[in-house]
């Protein structure tokens, strides 16, 4: 008599055809991550954001959406503990002579503190010129890795593409300042020697101001018009 086969049934898998995040999420209950490792809650962020003005932009607004690009980019890898911003600072200004980036270069020294990396709401309100060059062997130095949106992550300065891409942002940071200056002085040229428009500022000796109708920019008068007397 022939000898019956027996083929034994496996218990069925119970991540068998799951998702790669459901298996993830299996695997991770199997093995959690003890709750007095550091890597329990990610890296710690401090967030760097500027604004240059106070009177032509709303700086709870550019912090706002700064920070939440950098949220945006923290998320999935750690949390931001700790906040930095500069309003009223040029971005020609180098981080030395702001206050709030000062005040975060002198925290990187600190063998106690209180994050790990440094992450950024837009690189082009951080750095200008060659400026994140200059400083890369400072946070090399202290450890410290520096996050942009622009490049989804950390920046390696040892890797050539990536050092290639901040020099890149940092002129195209330059390039936004010298459209700006240029456009404005050409338009000034042009309002003074074509248009005999006065551009502002104590007149010349021996004039007087007189009526000349209407503003030309209809939105401009309510800026310029003192309060009435008594407001």
């Amino acid at each position: 008599m022939a000898a019956r086969s027996v083929v034994a049934r496996r218990a069925p898998d119970s991540t068998a055809g799951q998702g790669l995040l459901t298996r993830w999420a299996h695997d991770s209950a199997l093995h959690p991550v003890p709750a007095g490792c550091p890597d329990a809650g990610g890296l710690r962020f401090a967030f760097y954001g500027r604004v240059s003005t106070e009177d032509h932009q709303d700086p709870a607004t550019s912090q706002a959406w700064q920070l939440l690009r950098a949220q945006a980019l923290a998320s999935g890898h750690g949390r931001i503990v700790t906040e930095f911003f500069d309003v009223g600072r040029s971005r020609t200004v180098p981080w030395a002579r702001r206050p709030q980036a000062a005040a975060l270069l002198a925290a990187i020294s600190d063998p106690d503190r209180d994050f790990d990396a440094i992450i950024i709401g837009s690189s082009e309100r951080a750095f200008y010129g060659n400026q994140f060059a200059t400083m890369a062997p400072l946070f090399e130095h202290y450890g410290v890795e520096v996050w942009i949106p622009e490049l989804g992550g950390a920046v390696d300065p040892q890797i050539a593409g990536q050092e290639e891409l901040m020099i890149l942002l940092g002129i195209l940071s330059k390039r936004e300042i010298t459209r700006a200056r240029i456009r404005v002085r050409s338009a000034m040229t042009v309002q003074t020697r074509d248009q005999g428009r006065y551009l502002g500022g104590r007149p010349p000796y021996g004039y007087r101001l007189v009526d000349a109708g209407p503003h030309p920019n209809r939105v401009r008068p309510p800026w310029c018009t003192p309060p009435a007397p008594g407001h």
